[in-house]
Formats: C-alpha cells, structure tokens, sequence
C-alpha cells in the first residue's frame, strides 16, 4: 500500500518512519525542504523522498493521485485547502494539519467522492477527542468535559521556559486566536490566554493553564453543558507571552519603520523561532489530563485520563512528534485494516464510539510507549 506523508517536519519525518517499518507500505514524504527530506532519506533509504511545494493544491493533487492513502502534515494555514485536495481525489486521508476553519465544510464533498477523512488526528486535538467521545459512549448523560494540555522542554531557560514541539507559527496562533468554550449550553468566547488557573502533576510540578481554542470539533458533536480546553505552561509564561501580544508584536496588519513596511509578526516570529526551536537531542514532555463527569444508571462518574509522556532516546523522537504523529499513524493503520469505513468528514470523538477502535488505537500507542491511565470515580450526585 503506497502512503503519501504531506510535510516532513518535526512530526511528519517521525510519522514517515514509524510507517515505513510495515513492510506492507511504501511511503514517501513530500515537502519543499529539501534539506529535510534528504536527511530523512539519509537515515532511511527505504523512504522515498519528494521535494514539491503544497502550498499550491494543483500540485497536490498531481502528488496524491498516485497514492492509496495520505497523511496531511502540511502547517495550518495550509491545511484547509491540501485536505480539499487530497478529498477531490478520492483518496483516505489522516489529517494533522490542525487547520483553523471548519472541517464539516468538506463533509458533502468526502461523502460524494466516497472518502473517509479522519481529521485533527492528533494528541490534542486527537486521542483527547477519542477519549471523550468513548465515555460519552458510555454515559447516559455527559456533563462537564475538561481538557489540560502541554508540551514542555524538561530543562527550563529563561526567559520563555518554551520549546516550540510542532509548527512555531502554530504556537503563536494558540497566543492569538480567541478561545472558545461551552458553559452552561452557551458558547463563550474568551481571549487566549485567560482564566489563568495552576495545577499540580507528578513528575513535573505546578503548571499554569489558560484558555485556548481546543474544543475544535467536540463543541459541535458531543452534548455536554460544559466543555473547555486549556494549555499547559510553566508558570510565568502567560505573563510574557501576554505582553508581546498586547504590544502588538503578534499583529499582522503592516506597520512602516523608516519607509519599510513590516507585518509585527513576521518579526517577531523570526526573533522568536531560533530561541524556541527544540534541539535533536533535547528532551520535551507531553502531559495530558482529560476530565469527563456525567451520568450512567443514575450514577455519577468522573473518568479521568492521564498522560505522561518524554522524548525517546533510543529513536530520538520527540514526545510531542511521538504522541501527535503516531496517533495518526496507528489510525491509518486501523483504516487500512478496514475497521473503520465511515465516509465523509470523521473527527476522532467518532472513532470513540467505537469500542474496537478504541482497543486498537490504545493498543498501538502502548506499543510505542505511549500510556494513557484511565481512572474512574463514583461522585456525589
């Protein structure tokens, strides 16, 4: 079966040799860094490599067409239209791409070219929604739905105590985009950022967490009263990153210095990408709660999720490449094994309703070391 990884950044590279290991794939990484690609193929000569630009979708659907499967790892702002793509062309596709529009918006055109997509096939948004959607399976009445998320460099430098473990300018659109969230059955937007609020988990310490606009999908398909997402940080974080905001160094509307015409962002994010950018051999860790309470038989439940996760030193990967790319990695499996055959637009809380797709998703990460523990507690009603 001939895969097509779109990207081959710092989660698309690992995605393209956790695969090549089936020996029932063939897989080729495309993207327009050709120095990226051809250390890829350096280390891993049974990956082909193709070095293309797919930020024009004309050449993705020349790109694709001579493929059974893809992965769509392309950047965000790409994203929307590379999936538009790949769909047009009839083609499965697990999308990470995380793109900011609405992915229900390619639904009628999946479902005509008989098309499953599975789409935000991450961490989180990803194996977060998986979960989710699995209890509220299981509950007769979903209640509150909570998320924590964070990927974190293990040794702390000032001043950002920050590593960027996915795409830089991603982060900075978490810092900017407004966060919205369910309460009491009513949306609520809110700035990114805000609601700052610190926890405690073992093996790292106290962590802030802020808004964030990570219920995606979820807000749309899962009946709950009260669902939200927030990112985790080392505390301090929020402040610093708040003023470069409020300054304007995040803006994209351009400003004139000395007859020059600049986007602040633009700026910034040629400042802030050399400090942010995460080293091969750097530890990160990803730590995840996700927090889902509600009815079952008249019980209350809370099932708790809990994920602890650090960079592997024998394959060099890092925990947030490891913990977003081989979720997708383990779906396309799953696709290819022809579990799951549902066309049109899939978000993950989808695959939740599925118990056997459940199993075998958890049971691949486990293969790769990556453990989600489940916990469940009877609450006071």
């Amino acid at each position: 079966m001939k895969i097509a990884i779109l990207g081959a950044g710092l989660v698309g590279g690992p995605m393209a040799i956790d695969l090549s290991k089936d020996k029932k794939f063939k897989v080729t990484s495309v993207d327009i860094n050709g120095a990226a690609l051809r250390k890829l193929n350096k280390e891993h000569p049974d990956i082909e490599v193709l070095e293309k630009d797919l930020s024009m979708p004309d050449n993705v659907t020349k790109i694709v067409s001579g493929f059974d499967m893809v992965i769509n790892a392309v950047p965000g702002f790409i994203g929307f239209q590379t999936l538009k793509a790949i769909i047009k062309e009839k083609k499965n596709v697990v999308d990470i791409a995380f793109f900011p529009e609405d992915p229900f918006e390619l639904d009628e055109l999946a479902k005509e070219n008989g098309v499953t997509a599975i789409v935000d096939c991450g961490v989180a948004p990803g194996m977060s929604n998986i979960l989710i959607g699995h209890v509220d399976s299981i509950l007769d009445e979903t209640q509150n739905v909570i998320t924590y998320v964070g990927g974190l460099p293990e040794l702390r430098q000032w001043p950002y105590e920050y590593k960027a473990v996915f795409s830089p300018i991603d982060v900075i659109e978490e810092y900017t985009r407004p966060a919205r969230y369910v309460d009491n059955d009513k949306m609520v937007v809110r700035p990114a950022l805000s609601d700052s609020e610190l926890l405690d988990f073992p093996g790292i310490g106290t962590l802030e967490a802020f808004n964030s606009d990570g219920l995606r999908t979820i807000a749309k398909t899962i009946n709950a009263p009260n669902m939200k997402e927030k990112t985790l940080r080392y505390i301090g974080h929020i402040e610093k990153i708040a003023v470069l905001r409020e300054t304007g160094f995040f803006d994209k509307e351009e400003i004139e210095i000395n007859g020059i015409k600049i986007r602040p962002i633009d700026f910034t994010t040629k400042l802030l990408l050399p400090k942010w950018q995460m080293k091969e051999d750097e530890v990160d860790i990803t730590v995840m709660k996700v927090i889902v309470e509600g009815k079952v038989d008249g019980v209350c439940k809370r099932y708790t999720y809990d994920l602890f996760d650090k960079f592997d030193p024998e394959t060099k990967v890092h925990s947030m490449a490891r913990t977003t790319g081989y979720t997708a990695t383990v779906v396309l499996r799953m696709l290819a094994d022809g579990m799951y055959k549902q066309t049109g637009i899939s978000p993950p809380e989808y695959l939740g309703k599925h118990q056997a797709c459940v199993e075998y998703i958890l049971s691949g990460l486990k293969e790769r070391k990556i453990y989600y523990q489940e916990t469940v507690e009877i609450l006071d009603s």
